[in-house]
């Protein structure tokens, strides 16, 4: 039959093994009913029909069979004309019609097997009228039978083969699909745990360095003259450097901002405008209104990064003297304001991330409230100053993050 080694499947080679031996038992019939029921030629009816087996036998043996349908074409004509000698001498040869139907379909095109099916069940009708002198109707409803129910029975096979097949195709289109997917969310992982490692380094280690070379510079400006100074400098450089040590010990062990450790995230901001108001020639000053409540520790992360960013920006960029941080808690948001009397910016200017002179600050500050649902508020000109205002929603099902612009 028409199917490959490689092919075969448990079902398909017992029907084609089943053939076979239909085949062959319906010859060796033939053959032995010949041999004992005193047939005038049973000797050549037994040599055709051994001959009808062995012809029958060299199509199995040839891949070329399998492959092409002119091959099989071939083959099936000289087991036919093999098949017509012995139905000429036997009329016990009608039933090989039977398993030839089943050939000529599977083998052949379809309209060439219903042609094939056609004429072998009129040879079969005609051949079992000439060996019983004369011909009825009932004569011909036997191989028309069979006829209809190897066209059935082969028809409903490869219906169902094709049905397989295109749920095959579909289980592996949908195994690739998945891999596909899962490439795709891995790779969104990796995106996404670097912009947030991005946001981290730069909310605390890029700032952290950025106090301890304003502070050395400041030390370096003030030798000879003022040693105390410069070492007051060089004091508060080395604990910032001890900071940062810190921040970088978390990003190890993945464990919560330091600056949160054992303590509110009021107070966290207040000592944030503390050590800056110490370090650098600006008054931070921190305030705070409603009534404070435990936060989610991704929202109290957030919020300070944000202070952190922004007060770090107004002591390298807007050469201010005062800012403000206030924490507001405010019914289903807490928000994070900073404003300071800096000489201020065009916040249309720094829109991109990476305009000229924006820096990521602004960049990660929207990042962060935008993952959080929360709003983030730049309200700055030139000479006017700056405030940053930070809301976060803390009730659940908060609405979607949306990102206000000045």
């Amino acid at each position: 039959m028409k199917t490959t080694a490689a092919a075969l499947t448990p079902a398909t080679r017992t029907l084609t093994w089943c053939l076979h031996l239909l085949v062959v038992g319906l010859l060796a019939l033939a053959a032995v009913r010949a041999v004992a029921g005193d047939h005038p030629y049973a000797g050549v009816v037994a040599a055709v029909a051994v001959a009808c087996g062995l012809v029958y036998a060299v199509g199995p043996l040839l891949p070329s069979v399998g492959r092409s349908r002119r091959a099989a074409a071939v083959w099936l004509a000289a087991v036919d004309a093999v098949w017509l000698v012995l139905l000429a001498l036997s009329s016990d040869a009608v039933w090989v019609a039977f398993p030839l139907y089943f050939l000529h379909l599977h083998l052949l095109s379809r309209r060439a097997g219903l042609a094939a099916v056609a004429i072998t069940a009129a040879a079969a009708v005609v051949g079992f009228a000439a060996h019983r002198g004369s011909f009825s109707p009932a004569m011909a409803i036997g191989p028309a039978l069979g006829a209809a129910v190897a066209i059935a029975v082969v028809w409903g096979y490869q219906a169902l083969y094709r049905e397989s097949e295109r749920r095959r195709r579909l289980i592996e289109e949908l195994t690739a699909t998945r891999a596909d997917l899962a490439a795709a969310q891995h790779t969104a992982g990796v995106l996404t745990e670097r912009e947030r490692l991005a946001r981290e380094i730069h909310d605390t280690l890029a700032q952290g360095f950025s106090s301890i070379q304003l502070l050395l510079r400041a030390a370096e400006r003030a030798l000879p003259g003022a040693p105390d100074r410069a070492a007051r400098h060089v004091g508060q450089a080395r604990q910032a450097a001890v900071d940062n040590l810190a921040e970088a010990r978390r990003f190890v062990a993945a464990l919560a901002p330091p600056a949160l450790e054992g303590t509110t995230l009021a107070g966290a901001l207040e000592e944030l405008c503390g050590t800056t108001s110490v370090r650098h020639r600006l008054t931070a000053r921190f305030h705070l209104t409603g009534e404070p409540r435990p936060l989610p520790a991704a929202h109290e992360t957030a919020l300070l990064r944000i202070a952190q960013s922004a007060l770090a920006n107004t002591v390298r960029h807007a050469e201010a003297s005062t800012a403000d941080v206030t924490l507001s808690y405010l019914g289903d948001r807490v928000a994070v304001d900073v404003t300071d009397d800096g000489h201020g910016f065009d916040p249309h200017r720094l829109a991109a991330p990476e305009a000229p002179g924006g820096g990521y600050g602004l960049a990660a500050m929207r990042a962060r409230v935008l993952a959080l649902g929360g709003t983030l508020t730049v309200e700055s000109a030139p000479g006017r100053g700056t405030a940053l205002a930070a809301q976060l929603p803390v009730a659940p099902g908060a609405g979607r993050a949306v990102e206000e612009h000045p």
